[in-house]
């Protein structure tokens, strides 16, 4: 009993297992350690998040490099039946394949990082986390009008990345073009309609038309880009039933439904300071022939 203690406990292959979990454990421990006490010092969410996330990342590649020289010499008789069994498994897991492909896009190609707001498989929502197989999102929209959270989570595979547009509403130009439309009455003087919701959108828009000015201009030094204006603009149409103005303005990507809100509360007060001078519209009807009801009556 003795010498098959003594015999297993010298094998040269228990050895080498004990020596692998040994030094895993030493891995992990130390990257375990960086970021609980290193880390944690770093201010940024979104650094501290990317510090981790790659300190991960090279714990798992440590742990194989580890892994193939401690068992180099057991590996080369499997060398043959790996790359046969290995075409299989590339062709079972080829979602899995193209979700890593995917997270290596992510993390090295700039398509989206944390607390982006994008729109990925037909999902919108704020990026919560970027895993190496899925991602994480917090969704909007959907059931709640509007770019508000409606509460729920959805993991996305990182394999969309390459099937389908990937729309990032922050990334380097984090501002939207907008528009409101105002229906004016007909007849009503136009030249002070258009200076009320000129004035509401210079008056709502003005802070952020400097600073989207200047990542445009940012913009423009990394891409081909033409200049765009991002001065609040207003436009006129006329239709059938009313005087229509556009005002086109640049808002922050997570306050379209906000500042919608402050501009027509701010342009229907300045309506009915006018004094009748201004009217906003609503649908009108023109009945142009009616049957003679009394003809039906005497018959």
């Amino acid at each position: 009993m003795e010498e098959q203690i003594q015999s297993y406990l010298y094998n040269p292959t228990v050895g080498k297992i004990v020596t692998f979990l040994i030094g895993v454990a030493i891995i992990w421990i130390l990257i375990n350690l960086l970021q609980k006490r290193l880390f944690t010092k770093i201010k940024s969410n979104d650094n501290r998040y990317k510090a981790k996330k790659i300190s991960s990342f090279i714990g798992y590649v440590l742990t194989i490099i580890f892994l193939t020289i401690v068992f180099s010499d057991k590996l080369g008789g499997f060398t043959v039946a790996l790359g046969v069994a290995g075409a299989g498994i590339a062709f079972a897991l080829q979602e899995v394949i193209a979700s890593f492909a995917g997270w290596l896009a992510i993390m090295f190609g700039g398509f989206y990082n944390t607390g982006d707001r994008v729109q990925l498989g037909g999902i919108k929502g704020d990026v919560m986390d970027i895993g190496v197989l899925r991602t994480t999102i917090m969704e909007t929209g959907q059931w709640v009008d509007g770019d508000l959270y409606n509460g729920r989570i959805v993991l996305i595979a990182n394999s969309y990345v390459f099937k389908e547009p990937v729309f990032n509403y922050s990334g380097d130009f984090p501002f939207l073009w907008d528009e409101i439309k105002i229906p004016i009455q007909y007849g009503s003087n136009y030249e002070i309609a258009q200076e009320i919701i000129m004035n509401a959108g210079d008056s709502i828009a003005e802070e952020l038309t400097e600073a989207s000015k200047q990542q445009w201009h940012s913009l423009q030094n990394k891409y081909r880009l033409e200049e765009a204006q991002t001065e609040p603009m207003v436009s006129l149409v006329a239709n059938d039933n009313w005087a229509e103005y556009t005002l086109r303005y640049v808002v922050g990507y997570k306050k379209r439904r906000v500042t919608k809100t402050i501009l027509f509360t701010k342009i229907m007060k300045d309506i009915e300071a006018t004094n009748g001078k201004v009217s906003m519209a609503s649908a009108t009807f023109q009945l142009v022939q009616a049957p003679d009801f009394n003809i039906n009556i005497k018959k």
